[in-house]
């Protein structure tokens, strides 16, 4: 190494924010094994780097004994005296051992393992900025699939992953499409940072609905509950702070433009605007959406509700093979019983 490579070495440090001086010290590390490797298994060996200079010394250590029993790790204190008086039982002696072809294996060594330590930095630096985006949304560019998973550009170059189970049945994913997903978890598997990402998440709806109502933005309107099955219909109950803002109106948008947008965003997938109450009859008759309801009764013991709606309106007020009943009752954590006015 010399003093061109330490000054590349500094502003590589600086540009990847790694610590100049663990760098040095993963490459002295590295020299050590290098040096035990290309010139045999010398015992007590420690690798100097000139922060200044780039040069590189290698010295085998021997502790001062007043008997040697081993010559590689051993010296007599007559013997370190004739390389410094000073030296006394105990004190630790440096012998250079550095070899005169050693350069060219020092070089290749430092630049492996900047090579490597980059490569940890950028990775950290993604799992750094994905982890602080978790149960966030994020565009990707879907790139490649390959059997069931789904392989996403997120970012200027970072690639994400699309699990079989977080996408909608039904919904296609060819290479160059670009969607909106939402940040499920970021791990690391071996070495490797890992982006999961999801497209049947409910809060995937939440994200898409704060994206494109201000109010929700802006904390006016809360989004209390959601509930989804993913590429057909979800329920969402909405709550205004402020009384003069219609929650559900704000969220519809003019001629429907804001719900729309989600819709189109989420392939078609049908989505039912519920006005939040803290009246348990009111908010489960209204979650059950877009049929009427004649009556509702709640047991606060049972946590249920018995909701009676008009005989033309029952298949309505279930759905297709349940689901609207489902949905509401996930909506708002009562068990419901729906019945037809006699």
């Amino acid at each position: 190494m010399n003093q061109e490579f330490m000054t590349a070495l500094a502003e590589l440090a600086e540009d990847k924010n790694i610590s100049r001086e663990s760098l040095l010290e993963t490459i002295e590390f590295a020299l050590i094994t290098a040096y035990k490797k290309n010139y045999g298994h010398a015992q007590n060996v420690v690798v100097n780097i000139d922060k200044e200079t780039g040069e590189i010394k290698v010295y085998q250590q021997k502790t001062i004994v007043e008997e040697v029993e081993d010559a590689n790790i051993e010296v007599t204190l007559d013997e370190a005296k004739e390389i410094n008086a000073g030296f006394s039982i105990g004190d630790v002696v440096n012998y250079e051992v550095t070899p005169k072809t050693f350069g060219r294996i020092a070089a290749q060594t430092a630049k492996q393992v900047v090579v490597q330590r980059i490569k940890e930095a950028e990775r950290d630096k993604v799992i750094t900025m994905y982890r602080d985006r978790e149960n966030s949304m994020v565009t990707g560019l879907i790139t490649k699939n390959e059997g069931k998973l789904v392989y996403v550009q997120v970012g200027n170059d970072t690639e994400a992953i699309l699990p079989a189970n977080e996408q909608v049945a039904g919904e296609f994913y060819p290479a160059g499409l670009r969607l909106k997903f939402y940040v499920a978890e970021v791990k690391t598997v071996g070495n490797n940072p890992q982006i999961i990402l999801s497209r049947t998440h409910p809060c995937l709806v939440k994200k898409l609905f704060e994206q494109e109502v201000p109010e929700i933005a802006d904390g006016v309107i809360e989004i209390k509950s959601i509930s989804r099955e993913a590429g057909s219909r979800s329920k969402i109950s909405v709550y205004s702070q402020d009384e003069n803002v219609d929650a559900v109106g704000a969220c519809v948008g003019q001629r429907g433009a804001r719900v729309q947008a989600v819709c189109d965003e989420l392939n078609g997938e049908k989505i039912d605007i519920i006005k939040y109450s803290e009246n348990a009859a009111e908010y489960i008759s209204a979650a059950l959406s877009p049929s009427d309801v004649v009556s509702c009764e709640v047991s606060e013991e049972e946590h249920a509700a018995s909701v009676v709606v008009p005989a033309g309106q029952l298949s309505l007020a279930i759905g297709k093979e349940g689901q609207n009943a489902r949905l509401a009752a996930k909506l708002t954590g009562w068990k419901i019983d729906i019945k037809a006015e006699a």
